[in-house]
């Protein structure tokens, strides 16, 4: 049971905000404001969804990508952070399960996933 003052300010913060629909398999780019002193700058990351959690205003999902020297970095992103300028859906991937926390174990092409036609 939840307080309904904090339960509608969760509602406020959640219409504010323009999310796209995206599921686990998906390939996202998200477009992240970083701070350096006084300056701000827009950063994008992008790479596979691999799962999504929780809900309401902490709802948070996990993006992998595989960066250089073929290191694989994953980044938490709270979906209504203000800190998240936006999020574009690149691919649509076809998986069968939410959580797709086996592509950590796998390395070059076994870690494709086919894409949504």
């Amino acid at each position: 049971m939840r307080n309904r003052y904090i339960e509608h300010f969760e509602q406020a913060q959640i219409k504010a905000k323009e999310i796209p629909q995206f599921k686990a398999g998906d390939t996202v780019r998200v477009a992240v404001e970083i701070k350096e002193g006084d300056k701000k700058r827009i950063q994008n990351f992008e790479g596979v969804c691999i799962a999504i959690r929780g809900e309401g205003t902490g709802r948070t999902f996990i993006v992998r990508k595989i960066g250089a020297n073929n290191i694989g970095v994953e980044r938490i992103f709270p979906l209504y952070s203000d800190s998240i300028k936006d999020i574009k859906v690149v691919r649509r991937g076809r998986v069968r399960r939410a959580k797709l926390y086996y592509l950590r174990d796998r390395k070059g092409k076994a870690a494709r996933i086919k894409e949504l036609r």
